[in-house]
């Protein structure tokens, strides 16, 4: 039986909060699928580990997580924990550079039950994908940036390797979304008009899309797509961008699907990969059992479909698609409202909520197969 070592960062602040029930919903999950199992260790990093000992992300972690077939991450950095330069400690980011990570996925699909910020009945069929480059664009200025005087110049960086890389993984994801019943079409983001950076960009755009014909594409300034993904957000399927511009938009499509507490993400390469919900960690809400784990549900259901694609495992596949099911069932009633809209359905609720739906021996039985196999590191 195909055993995969997940690397697991549970980070700072609601981080904590949603990994757990994440952990015990995958146990689950992988207990009644079968054919697989998940060896859990989980490490230290993050603003509270910086603040206590001067180091983000120590070696021993990242060469765990680099070792790992998979990283689950939860949440990382605290507002009032800065580095020297006043930047916050984001370790995530890190994993993004160091690991290659240049596509970041943010799936945007609405979930039956959820209440949606739109009141056009056509919101209900939004069912999209941002792809966010990850390693370059204009965070690249984390370490190209110059001080001129009195001015800071934030160099943004776009170069072919990357961006074909990229778009090569853009179209082969509309692609597979086409095969699901979606248009397979691909929207390029950018601000060409402008930017030479982004008219390069654009240009490295044309040039992939000719290798799909089977794929319609489009091009897009990125204010006007702000514009539609208030309008008519349903009329997309992937979106793909630079790294500051995808930051943005990403946050747009979360609000979309009710709020940062729903909207999951991936951070893939050719190598590795990163799974982790789009919200931060939330230090407001920590300890209140007020945090969403559903983002981070969808997140280990994207991590279980990369497995499975990777590895061509396809029980991976049918766990993430049973773990998206459970999630989908435990809200579809419309009466189990998190607090970020207005209901009062907090951690545990939500955890139990999705637990029901994973058909499954008890949770306390699942923990105790080998299926699920915990460990902790001091790293």
């Amino acid at each position: 039986m195909r055993e995969f070592k997940i690397a697991v960062f549970p980070g700072d602040g609601i981080g904590h909060e949603v990994m757990a029930p994440c952990l015990d919903a995958l146990d689950l999950v992988v207990h009644r699928v079968g054919g697989f199992r998940l060896a859990f260790t989980t490490y230290q990093a993050g603003a509270a580990l910086y603040r206590e000992t001067g180091v983000a992300l120590p070696d021993e972690a990242m060469a765990a997580a680099r070792a790992a077939d998979a990283i689950l991450l939860g949440a990382m950095g605290l507002p009032a924990v800065r580095y020297p330069d006043g930047t916050e400690v984001a370790p995530q980011l890190d994993f993004r550079e160091w690991l290659e990570l240049y596509a970041g996925v943010r799936p945007i699909r609405a979930i039956p039950g959820v209440p949606l910020p739109l009141a056009d009945p056509r919101a209900h069929q939004i069912d999209f994908a941002l792809v966010r480059e990850s390693t370059e664009g204009l965070f690249a200025a984390r370490k190209l940036s110059r001080r001129d005087g009195d001015a800071v110049l934030d160099t943004m960086r776009i170069s072919r390797e990357v961006c074909e890389r990229l778009f090569t993984f853009s179209f082969e994801l509309a692609r597979k979304r086409r095969a699901r019943g979606r248009p397979g079409r691909v929207t390029c983001v950018d601000k060409a008009n402008v930017l030479p950076s982004m008219a390069y960009f654009r240009s490295i755009f044309l040039e992939v899309a000719d290798r799909y014909p089977d794929i319609s594409h489009e091009c897009a300034y990125v204010d006007a797509t702000g514009l539609r993904l208030v309008r008519s957000p349903w009329d997309f399927d992937v979106l793909v961008t630079e790294n500051m511009f995808g930051d943005i938009l990403s946050d747009v499509g979360a609000a979309l699907m009710g709020g940062m507490g729903m909207a999951p993400s991936a951070d893939i390469g050719d190598q590795h990969a990163v799974f982790q919900p789009c919200h931060g960690t939330a230090p407001d809400i920590v300890g209140r059992g007020m945090a969403n784990p559903t983002a981070m549900l969808l997140s280990a259901a994207m991590m279980l479909e990369w497995l499975g694609d990777r590895h061509g495992v396809g029980e991976c596949r049918e766990a993430a698609a049973e773990l998206v099911r459970a999630v989908d069932a435990a809200f579809a009633q419309g009466d189990l409202v998190g607090y970020e809209n207005g209901g009062t359905a907090g951690t545990d609720a939500i955890a139990a909520a999705v637990r029901k739906q994973v058909t499954a021996p008890s949770l306390a039985t699942a923990a105790m197969t080998t299926h699920g196999v915990r460990g902790t590191a001091t790293a």
